[in-house]
């Protein structure tokens, strides 16, 4: 327990030591309508090329800049309009697929595309006609055309993400050299093709062969950030990449002067190595039902703090107004007392879960390891886990348990609570699970360790330093049934250390499945090999073969059908073990904004917020 209490008294030296310092009348957030906002991070960007870097700010800041085609919502599956204002599955007339509601007609997509020799999908989209980018310039589907041609172009782009992105959008480059179109406009082989886009629609109208899996259009409209093509093409060449390690000085100029078409521009002023300041548009192309600007703060100025500690600090010192990175539940008695704080304590997404290491290339097997390749073994470690256990000591109760499938309860459509067969009594999961090791490794110490060769059973499992107290309570878990585990730290790159290469035991892994994401997901994690998340290297045929039929499938239904089909399966695998599905908690002043927003698996810094927020009415 002293242990988990640390960080708060830590903090405690740490107020004691400096509230002295501080003068009580100055104000720390001069600026009106500006929103402070603390972010921990190891440091800010420097530049600010399109496409950043899916670590810490970066892909923050490129949401606030950029626009993507559409946004997702994970509980309905509906996309909301952004730089895309509606989209359709069409037939080879160009005429949409949809149902008299204006929904996509599922029964008519499967009749028109289901021979098996219709190898796409064709997909229509139309554009704001009122969008333009942050210098004045018009936004066109000439930009869209060009960021997701320049995807799938590595020799272009350089930009392994944009590869992924576009994988299922049948538009392919070798060598850099444009072997299938998969990308129409009125001056991209719309008509050639058979697409006929009038003079009127030119510029708002794109189509779209995207492979036949109903998940294939996601990734396209939602992870590709649509860069403006005046602004690149010109100094983009396979010498000088979109994603350039030694960019020249023009391009880095355009690095550190974004143009984009997003709700907020970069102050690059005032903007540095320790704030990013951001101003709203206010000529932003989508606003409220009343005409009003879509956001309501004017200016965000982030400020850097490289100390989660410090940064809790200037929050209750009211040096800035929201924290955008989520705090350890060890801080919740933090700020029970305190006034004008607000904390979300908002139900999580993401999985935390113990992978196994089951099938290692050959020249990482060892006996120790072997065992994990009996999936009656790995049952007996399942059953040894208790999640409510965790969720009490290591998240303070801030979580909830995980279902053995890795899919969320609230994604109720094709949520399979069948897949949780494991006994709920805890007493009896640790009897039966010595039960199954007594029939495979029998022998023990005088401490109760199992032996193997003389040896005891012993694993470790990475992790980061903050989940030490995670693995601490594994160990005490495990040693019920005899085993024997240790903390490893995973450091700053395990992939290609430690688990492309088949180097570890055991390691600690978030998982996020949805509608959303779970055609390239569940591929991922369970069926491919390599450099994927299939880190244990997982081989199970009935599995792949499912998987496959349900990203094929045009029939929503059967889809979700097959979704509940593979969760016993995962689950019986014993391969990534559940641990728990911990709250996201955050936290801010009300003191100057009201409106915060508690939003799944986010911070009190979400788009509902920005959106939501107004000037309180106590002041400062």
């Amino acid at each position: 327990m002293a242990k988990r209490l640390l960080p708060i008294i830590t903090l405690g030296v740490l107020l004691l030591c400096l509230t002295g310092c501080q003068n009580p009348g100055q104000s720390y957030r001069p600026l009106e309508d500006t929103l402070y906002v603390g972010s921990v991070q190891t440091s800010f960007p420097k530049a600010y090329m399109p496409w950043l870097s899916r670590e810490g700010i970066a892909p923050t800041i490129a949401g606030m800049l950029y626009d993507s085609l559409f946004s997702y919502d994970e509980d309905t599956g509906n996309f909301h309009p952004s730089i895309g204002k509606e989209w359709y599955y069409v037939d080879e007339n160009g005429e949409p697929i949809v149902t008299e509601e204006g929904s996509i007609d599922y029964a008519r997509l499967e009749e028109v595309y289901g021979d098996p020799s219709k190898t796409y999908l064709a997909v229509k989209v139309i554009i704001h006609d009122n969008i333009t980018w942050s210098d004045g310039e018009p936004l066109t589907v000439e930009d869209v055309y060009y960021s997701l041609d320049i995807a799938t172009n590595n020799l272009l782009s350089n930009h392994a993400g944009a590869l992924a992105w576009t994988s299922d959008l049948q538009h392919k480059y070798t060598n850099g050299v444009l072997t299938k179109r998969g990308l129409f406009t009125y001056n991209h082989g719309a008509k050639e093709q058979g697409y006929e886009i009038s003079e009127q629609d030119k510029d708002t109208v794109i189509y779209l062969h995207v492979n036949k899996v109903l998940g294939s259009v996601v990734p396209l409209f939602t992870s590709v950030l649509i860069l403006p093509k005046h602004v690149w093409e010109p100094v983009v060449t396979p010498q000088n990449q979109l994603n350039s390690a030694a960019p020249t000085e023009e391009t880095l100029y355009r690095y550190q002067n974004p143009v984009g078409s997003g709700q907020f521009v970069l102050d690059t002023e005032e903007s540095g190595s320790q704030q990013i300041v951001l101003h709203r548009r206010d000529d932003y192309h989508r606003t409220k039902e009343d005409g009003s600007p879509l956001v309501n703060v004017k200016t965000i100025k982030y400020v850097l703090y490289q100390e989660i500690n410090v940064a809790i600090y200037a929050l209750l010192k009211g040096h800035i107004d929201v924290l955008d990175n989520s705090v350890s539940s060890n801080y919740l008695q933090l700020f029970e007392k305190e006034q004008d704080i607000f904390v979300s304590n908002a139900p999580g997404t993401f999985m935390q879960t113990l992978v196994l290491n089951v099938n290692p290339v050959t020249s990482e097997r060892n006996p120790m390891r072997d065992l994990l390749s009996n999936k009656e073994f790995r049952r007996a470690i399942a059953l040894a886990i208790n999640q409510e256990e965790l969720i009490k000591n290591a998240l303070n109760g801030a979580g909830i348990p995980a279902s053995s499938g890795l899919m969320r309860s609230s994604l109720t459509d094709f949520y399979n609570p069948h897949a949780d067969q494991l006994p709920t009594n805890y007493e009896q999961r640790i009897q039966e699970a010595n039960a199954i090791l007594d029939t495979i490794v029998p022998e023990k110490d005088k401490d109760g360790f199992r032996l193997l060769n003389g040896e005891r059973v012993t694993f470790s499992i990475l992790g980061s330093p903050g989940e030490q107290d995670v693995i601490s309570y594994l160990e005490i878990q495990f040693k019920k049934i005899g085993i024997k585990v240790n903390y490893a730290a995973k450091g700053t790159q395990p992939e290609s250390t430690y688990l492309y290469t088949s180097r570890f035991d055991m390691t600690l892994h978030g998982v996020v499945f949805s509608l959303s994401n779970i055609d390239i997901m569940y591929n991922a994690h369970f069926s491919a090999l390599g450099r994927t998340s299939n880190y244990g290297r997982l081989v199970n045929k009935e599995l792949d073969a499912l998987i496959d039929e349900m990203r094929l499938t045009l029939n929503l239904d059967t889809k979700y059908e097959l979704i509940k089909e593979i969760q016993p399966i995962i689950a019986e695998e014993y391969y990534k073990i559940p641990l728990y599905s911990s709250n996201v908690i955050s936290v801010a002043r009300t003191d100057r904004f009201t409106g915060y927003e508690v939003v799944e698996g986010t911070t009190l810094l979400n788009s509902a917020t920005l959106q939501n927020l107004k000037k309180s009415t106590k002041g400062r």
